[in-house]
Order: structure tokens, then sequence, then C-alpha cells
């Protein structure tokens, strides 16, 4: 079992910076990809960004490409992603997730073992 916990969500206005943070437990992360994705209301989920554990390869979904950077920091077992430039449309819940290291198209949120319990991000304009 991976335990998820996510932090660092607010209100802030547009343009603003916020850096969320997800801080793994109970398995080491070298056999994981580790995912962000964000559900805004009325929205179905989307995919962010994405880390493969072992080698720190990055995917970033289009939407967010140039503003927001995925990173990890073995030490601290934690994963990050740094948003600037925030737009309303960053609105939502953000939600970390892992999966067993794959190729597949990391959009696919049913591919992933395990969620935390999300963190609120809200931007104002």
């Amino acid at each position: 079992q991976v335990q998820l916990v996510e932090s660092g969500g607010g209100l802030v206005q547009a343009g603003d910076s916020l850096r969320l943070s997800c801080t793994a437990s109970g398995r080491a992360l070298g056999s994981y990809d580790v995912g962000w994705f964000r559900q805004a209301p009325g929205k179905e989920r989307e995919f962010v960004a994405l880390i493969r554990w072992s080698d720190g390869n990055k995917n970033h979904a289009d939407s967010v490409k140039g503003r927001f950077t995925i990173s990890r920091d073995n030490a601290k077992n934690t994963v990050y992603l740094q948003m600037n430039s925030l737009k309303p449309e960053d609105t939502a819940i953000y939600y970390c997730a892992a999966r067993v290291r794959s190729l597949a198209n990391p959009a696919i949120s049913r591919a992933y073992n395990f969620w935390g319990q999300g963190t609120q991000v809200t931007v104002s304009s």
C-alpha cells in the first residue's frame, strides 16, 4: 500500500503561484509513477502531470505546459507541483496518484492504484 497526502492548496489571485506537495508513505516509490490530476466542479478528472520516480522522466498536459512543473525529492519521498501564472480556470481539487511504472498513457486515471484525498486550489480573477 502507498499512502499519499497532498498539501499546499489555497486561495490565490490570477497570476500568482502555488506549490503543491504530495508526500508518500508505506512503500518506496522506485517502481512507481506519480501523477497529478485535477477536478473542477461539474467536470471530469483531468490529467495534469506525471513523473517517473526511477529516472525523473516528466510529462505535462498541454493545458499547463510552460506554467506548471512537476518535480520530486527522493529524500523526502515527496512530489511537487509548482504552479505559476495561475488562471481562474485552474480552480479545482488537485489530487496526486501513484501507479506501477508503466509506458501507458499517463492520462488514464483508472490505471492509478493509489490516490490522495485532494487539496483545493481556487484562483480568483
